[in-house]
């Protein structure tokens, strides 16, 4: 591959094969070092996964980086948010990290983490969460959070199809909706003029752009849902997790979260068959045999080892996840309710500054794991955030890799380094008797404490 401004360090190149990755001893892993506080955090975090490979592999595994360039740092430098460099050394190489990113205001691309996932079609959003003892909590057991989250990354709003209120397309599409389903368009509430202007009269006003309406078009797909329920399924059979529950708003919106449920369920029951228990083979049972013989059949599909596939209502899985976590395990949801359930769990075990992601594609092999805070740009150049969210990233691509050995080390040194108390202000704050240190010497700590 030829790149205009960056080259590619020696080392060897990731394949993939039949849905495996085959790894060399010396990949080259682009990284994006990231915007404001990345500097700082990728410097530490880098250091610390260096000592892992050395130690779990004795010199024999070393890591070939190979610096790519997006958001704020790539702008200055290229003139450019995005370099199409950037691009296509993620598909090159196929697996690679990053730290947080500025994205551009106004025009052009929205969001640099959605454009990088949309262009490797990067379906799925892996988001692992567990409590490291120590960590300051607002919950009373937060080590009864072990969850991991496989949310959809392609479509729901991540399709983006919007168009502004008072917009001519947005016109169009209200037009279109009053010509060809008049009773759909009935039901937005203030979809002409004519609707707003008793609410108009009664807010003394008469300016007609209130009475403008936003239009979005949610887009949810069979494939898409099938991908993301197999991959999780595999997932949870691969590391003999007890269930999977599929969350969703279909009760609401039927035909595309409800769709997600129920394209979820067959699937489960088409490409696992035994390994699987649905709990729409329950109510199948409890129809037509009885509620007795629905629960007997249960019993014994997971005492024989199937794993359970349920659902839970969105807005109750946010209160359940909270209440009764120990009753979750996997969770594969659609777009938005994975964004706020990862961010909800993340504050039950110390925040979003240690939360870990990645966005990765098992048919293609290629993945991204990042940071899932933002770039604090306050903080930029003082050497203090926490790099845990990176660190924890970086945890994840090894074990992706297969190089589990580090991974394990990389979380014994996190184990110890915050059992130690000597940690970065956001923790510092909250433990007693702790020791604030900075971003650099945190690292320092992970990696004394492997």
């Amino acid at each position: 591959m030829a790149y205009k401004d960056v080259t590619p360090p020696t080392g060897g190149k990731i394949t993939v094969s039949q849905g495996k990755l085959n790894v060399p001893s010396n990949p080259i892993l682009p990284y994006i070092g990231g915007d404001g506080t990345g500097p700082d955090i990728w410097a530490a975090s880098q250091r610390v996964f260096e000592a892992a490979v050395a130690k779990a592999y004795s010199g024999n595994r070393k890591v070939a980086w190979f610096e790519v360039f997006a958001g704020e740092k790539s702008f200055k430098q290229f003139n450019n948010w995005l370099p199409d460099d950037t691009v296509e050394a993620f598909k090159e190489f196929l697996v690679g990290i990053k730290g947080p990113l500025t994205t551009p205001v106004g025009g052009g691309i929205r969001s640099l983490n959605v454009a990088l996932r949309q262009m490797l079609d990067l379906y799925v959003c892996l988001r692992p969460v567990q409590y490291f003892a120590g960590v300051p909590s607002p919950v009373k057991h937060p080590e009864k959070v072990d969850m991991v989250i496989f949310r959809e990354n392609t479509e729901d709003i991540y399709a983006g199809i919007e168009y502004p209120a008072g917009s001519t397309d947005a016109q169009k599409v209200l037009d279109f909706l009053a010509c060809e389903f008049p009773k759909d368009f009935n039901k937005i509430r203030f979809g002409t003029p004519q609707k707003g202007e008793e609410f108009l009269k009664a807010a003394g006003s008469s300016d007609p752009a209130q009475t403008c309406v936003g239009i979005g078009i949610k887009a949810v797909s069979a494939i898409g849902t099938t991908r993301l329920i197999k991959d999780a399924i595999e997932y949870a059979l691969r590391h003999k997790r007890r269930s999977l529950t599929i969350v969703h708003k279909g009760n609401i919106m039927k035909f595309t979260e409800g769709a997600f449920r129920d394209w979820s369920y067959a699937a489960a029951e088409r490409l696992f068959g035994s390994q699987v228990y649905t709990w729409a083979q329950y109510e199948r049972t409890k129809k037509t045999k009885g509620e007795a013989a629905a629960n007997n059949e249960q019993k014994a599909a997971l005492n024989d080892g199937a794993l359970l596939i349920k659902d839970a209502i969105a807005d109750i899985a946010l209160q359940q996840v909270l209440t009764r976590p120990e009753e979750f395990d996997v969770i594969a949801t659609l777009n938005l309710n994975g964004d706020y359930l990862s961010d909800a769990l993340a504050a039950q075990v110390g925040g979003i500054g240690i939360a870990p992601g990645g966005n990765i594609n098992y048919v293609t092999g290629h993945a991204i794991f990042e940071a899932t805070h933002g770039t604090a740009p306050k903080y930029a150049n003082l050497d203090k955030v926490n790099p845990g969210s990176v660190v924890l990233s970086g945890e994840m691509m090894f074990r992706y890799l297969g190089w589990t050995e580090a991974a394990d080390l990389i979380v014994k040194g996190l184990n110890g380094a915050i059992a130690s108390k000597r940690v970065t202000y956001d923790f510092a704050r909250l433990m007693d008797g702790a020791t604030e240190i900075k971003c650099s010497e945190f690292g320092d700590n992970i990696i004394q404490n492997m």
